[in-house]
């Protein structure tokens, strides 16, 4: 059997990224923007987070579209199918980054914060992915890059719902995994320790110093570094890697 090849070239190709008005998701656009490739950018509320971002995108000459949607609402993703579909621009590769945390004791974590969480980091990535990877069986080639988190490996005290979602994250793509690489799909986890992003904004300074004396590598991951590897796990040359959670986390969890 030969290897599933696109007929596009890579930098032709069309990446949607849920999430990506800021932070983790807001690196990966960039960094298939720094490629020229065609980068669809998904927000909820974040409006003018998300057109800054596209600006950036698009400062490399890339083709650059912001939709809105909510991940938990089969309607509003079907609608944002079809804007995509009038603009031609039908994903190769889908990154299902968009997700929420939440910190508390799950004593005091109420039946609706469970569902918001569940909804968004969980659901969210199911419903995206049986709507968009139908084009790519299609096709027979594809890439679906899930960003989870080492909670979802792990579990996290305090964090149980999302660490809930993220092991479900990691479930998901290790089973579809098995049920897409006939088509030449492939599907495969993230799953970021500690990123110096906005999620650490509820940590205060000696907080954040005893994180980082925990972790060998002694800091924090920077957005661009997880970027780079959603990127390298997009390439055609990755298409024999599938079912995967690989966790960049400096050392923390091995």
């Amino acid at each position: 059997m030969t290897e599933p090849t696109s007929n596009k070239p890579f930098t032709e190709q069309t990446v949607l990224i849920t999430g990506a008005s800021r932070g983790i998701g807001a690196a990966i656009a960039r960094r298939f923007a720094s490629v020229g490739m065609n980068v669809v950018i998904h927000y909820l509320q974040s409006h003018e987070a998300a057109n800054e971002t596209a600006r950036e995108a698009m400062r490399y000459g890339a083709r650059v579209l912001t939709v809105t949607a909510d991940l938990r609402s089969v309607d509003q993703i079907e609608r944002m199918q079809d804007k995509l579909a009038q603009h031609g621009l039908i994903p190769d590769i889908l990154v299902n980054n968009a997700g929420i945390s939440h910190y508390g004791l799950l004593s005091e974590l109420s039946e609706n914060e469970w569902d918001e969480i569940i909804g968004i980091n969980l659901k969210g990535t199911y419903l995206m992915t049986r709507q968009f990877m139908s084009a790519m069986i299609e096709r027979k080639y594809g890439r679906i890059i899930n960003v989870s988190s080492v909670w979802g490996i792990s579990g996290a005290s305090c964090e149980v719902a999302y660490s809930t979602a993220k092991g479900g994250i990691n479930a998901f793509t290790k089973a579809l995994a098995k049920e897409l690489a006939p088509s030449g799909v492939t599907v495969n986890a993230v799953a970021p320790g500690v990123v110096d992003t906005a999620m650490m904004n509820g940590f205060d300074a000696s907080e954040k110093a005893a994180l980082e004396n925990d972790i060998p590598a002694g800091r924090f991951a920077q957005p661009d570094e997880i970027a780079s590897l959603v990127y390298f796990l997009a390439l055609p040359e990755s298409g024999y890697i599938t079912g995967q959670i690989i966790s960049p986390n400096g050392g923390w969890l091995t």
